[in-house]
């Protein structure tokens, strides 16, 4: 997983409530076996028509928004099922932040396995942003979004963010504490995983 930087991009409105995992990232694309992939399956029944062409009203279909890596949206971000695909669409299709007043549990954890920063704010900031804000800086390590007339300090745990910035995945995290599970396994007469 990469390391997280500093973001200055675009914003992408998406002023939707309840958006479930099935929305973002619908069942019948989830047989790929890689986490790759997936970005082209985005929001495919509010992207494409029943031919497969591009509807000229979604917002993802709008040149201006092709290279945004924030997302903006509403309430209740990532809810339905816990499939980890969804975190994997939205990454794959370029985005590393999702800026919204609320999330599913399941999906905001799956946010942070994946290398995407799901950060939580009032409705009114994120009213303000939809309103005011064309281009955000997001400043992981102060914790501050930022932008024309704006600087918004956001909360995140300790270890998330240092997970992001550090870029470690599962298994990475896991290899963190190398030494701590070695002198486990020889207290306890296991054989070590990492020998």
């Amino acid at each position: 997983m990469e390391k997280f930087k500093k973001i200055i991009s675009i914003v992408t409105p998406f002023d939707r409530v309840n958006v479930d995992t099935d929305q973002i990232i619908p069942k019948q694309f989830l047989k790929l076996v890689q986490k790759t992939g997936f970005g082209k399956y985005l929001f495919y029944a509010w992207r494409f028509d029943s031919d497969g062409n591009p509807k000229k009203d979604f917002i993802l279909n709008e040149s201006k928004y092709l290279n945004s890596k924030i997302l903006v949206t509403n309430e209740n971000f990532g809810c339905g099922s816990s499939r980890e695909h969804a975190v994997w669409a939205l990454k794959d299709y370029g985005f590393s932040v999702i800026i919204a007043p609320s999330f599913a549990d399941i999906f905001y954890s799956n946010c942070f396995k994946n290398g995407v920063l799901p950060i939580q704010v009032s409705r009114s900031i994120v009213e303000y942003i939809f309103t005011h804000m064309t281009e955000l800086e997001i400043d992981l390590e102060n914790q501050i979004i930022s932008g024309d007339n704006l600087q918004e300090h956001f909360h995140i745990q300790s270890d998330k963010k240092q997970r992001l910035l550090e870029g470690l995945d599962d298994i990475a995290l896991t290899m963190k504490s190398e030494n701590v599970i070695d002198i486990f396994e020889k207290n306890s007469n296991t054989p070590s995983i990492f020998h």
